[in-house]
């Protein structure tokens, strides 16, 4: 099977279930809640400011619920994945909270035409990038989508953190920047580490800060800001880092602080 299949096949096992978790807090969600931690709200402030009455693209959304967060405050929402079973859940969970999201079933390094040219923002956070073999197509698809002055955020692990396995001791399992696709096998899921899945297999790549970019750069986009973040609201890995004393997670080793998110905001000249 090829690494696009096999990846639809995992994100489907995921999204069945995702959802009834505390990371994804559905019925939270459906009560009116936000799933836009402070990570991401600023983020959004520094890109566009308010969302409302934009129009924008939730690439690689899963199962929707920042999206159905940015509907609620007044964005005209499309979310685009890979997964059926992702957008099934979306769907259903959009219905029960009351909003309109556009959703479609696409690879987002190849974006279908009817989505070019229609957006204000193109959105992706956490956990994109490492899915993505063509890194450049993804960078083109995102610069496709944009109108004339919207804007990329993208909002995602940083590659270092990504690269770090183990803490105690240290040891790293996976690269820093791309040498071809990785290829893993295990059970649970970032979101519930007991989680069965009916697909184990996945297909992840690395991408280093400068390709990431580069990549950016040579799809036609005006990077505007990279920020590298030095703590975060919530451990994107899952169990891998401490909660520290004011409820922020960090990554230090040897007593130093290294970053575990970046932003990198972008525009379509």
């Amino acid at each position: 099977m090829d690494p696009l299949e096999t990846n639809r096949t995992y994100w489907n096992a995921l999204a069945t279930v995702h959802g009834q978790d505390a990371y994804y807090d559905s019925a939270g969600l459906i009560a009116g809640g936000s799933s836009l931690g402070s990570d991401e709200e600023a983020a959004l402030r520094e890109a566009v400011g308010d969302v409302a009455g934009l129009d924008a693209i939730h690439i690689q959304c899963h199962i929707a619920h920042d999206s159905i967060s940015m509907a609620r405050r007044g964005a005209r929402v499309t979310g685009v994945d890979l997964s059926p079973a992702a957008l099934a859940k979306a769907r259903d969970l959009a219905e029960r909270s009351g909003v309109e999201l556009e959703l479609v079933e696409a690879n987002s390094s190849a974006l279908p035409a009817q989505l070019h040219g229609r957006f204000d923002l193109a959105y992706a956070t956490i956990g994109v990038l490492c899915w993505i073999g063509d890194l450049d197509g993804w960078m083109r698809s995102a610069h496709a989508v944009l109108r004339p002055g919207g804007r990329l955020l993208l909002l995602d692990i940083h590659p270092l953190y990504l690269s770090i396995g183990s803490l105690d001791p240290l040891e790293l399992d996976f690269p820093y920047a791309d040498d071809g696709p990785r290829r893993f096998d295990m059970d649970g899921s970032y979101a519930d580490r007991d989680a069965k899945l009916e697909a184990t297999a996945s297909v992840e790549y690395g991408h280093s800060l400068g390709e990431i970019v580069t990549a950016a750069i040579r799809a036609g986009l005006r990077v505007e800001a990279l920020h590298e973040h030095l703590d975060c609201e919530r451990d994107p890995r899952g169990e891998l880092l401490a909660r520290e004393d004011d409820g922020r997670y960090r990554l230090r080793i040897g007593g130093e602080r290294l970053p575990v998110l970046y932003t990198l905001i972008a525009s379509r000249p």
